[in-house]
């Protein structure tokens, strides 16, 4: 929020993340949409333990294009929190970055975002878990950037992810099913583990890699056939 810019002005690669994503080639009215969408999520104040917190929604979350929309949890307290850029400056924004690479894809080419925009911190300032009253207040700006951004691929990261875009439209995916592409929502779902440092206790790196494997395998297949594939 207020701090949000001067964090920007300090990181050279956030500007760089910012200024490919933020929109070429990209409807006016599109770029109109996403501008009123960011400009609700600043003034949101829905969640009290949530005031005064960054809201990560905005250019810097990708491209307004993009193919796979990834929802994690929420933003971190040493990450997103600072950096107003969602899996970004903390561990497991570097574990997501490794993920990501996977794929062959950068952050200009997909879009990011959170089941909660805002951080939630426990009362001694920690990382706490979003509670259920505050994914549900956010489902609205969920909705609203998925049907924004109209991506083939939505890409959920961990339980709570899943869960909200359970809440927009009905699906029976659960995290034992990981790597399985269901039709979703007039799109497809994919169901993968968060990259925090704790999903890696039930699904280590090499597997998560193999997970991210499906989608890069779909990307290829989409782009060899020259459409969006059919689910």
């Amino acid at each position: 929020m207020q701090h949000q810019a001067s964090l920007f002005g300090s990181m050279s690669d956030a500007l760089s993340v910012c200024s490919k994503a933020v929109q070429e080639g990209v409807p006016a009215e599109l770029q109109q949409r996403a501008g009123r969408l960011f400009a609700d999520v600043e003034q949101c104040a829905r969640c009290p333990r949530m005031c005064g917190r960054t809201r990560v929604l905005g250019p810097q979350n990708g491209s307004l294009r993009a193919r796979i929309l990834f929802v994690a949890e929420a933003p971190g307290r040493l990450g997103a929190e600072r950096s107003g850029i969602p899996l970004q400056g903390d561990q497991t924004g570097r574990n997501f970055e490794v993920l990501l690479a996977q794929t062959g894809l950068t952050r200009a080419e997909v879009f990011i975002t959170n089941a909660v925009l805002c951080n939630p911190q426990d009362t001694s300032g920690n990382n706490a878990p979003p509670r259920q009253a505050e994914t549900d207040q956010c489902l609205v700006h969920l909705k609203e950037t998925i049907d924004l951004i109209a991506p083939e691929v939505v890409v959920s990261l961990g339980r709570v992810a899943l869960e909200s875009l359970r809440k927009i439209g009905p699906h029976d995916v659960t995290l034992q099913d990981v790597g399985r592409i269901v039709p979703w929502y007039g799109r497809a779902l994919l169901a993968l583990y968060h990259p925090g440092a704790r999903a890696r206790i039930h699904r280590p790196l090499p597997q998560q890699l193999l997970d991210m494997a499906v989608l890069s395998g779909y990307i290829n297949r989409g782009a060899a056939d020259g459409s969006a594939r059919q689910i």
